[in-house]
């Protein structure tokens, strides 16, 4: 599975690991998380990611 970087603030999504502090267990794909999912530190929307 791949990783993605939040384009405004660098968090990287990395599904090995999951967000586990917004109740996305590890082994979801990028792919696969929720529509209104943001990034945990900033706030950005999905469509704010790039794969790496």
């Amino acid at each position: 599975m791949e990783k993605y970087s939040c384009i405004p603030c660098g968090w990287v999504y990395d599904p090995a690991i999951g967000d586990p502090e917004n109740g996305i267990e590890a082994g979801v794909a990028f792919e696969n998380l929720p529509d209104d999912w943001v990034c945990p530190l900033c706030g950005a929307g999905k469509e704010e990611f790039e794969k790496i």
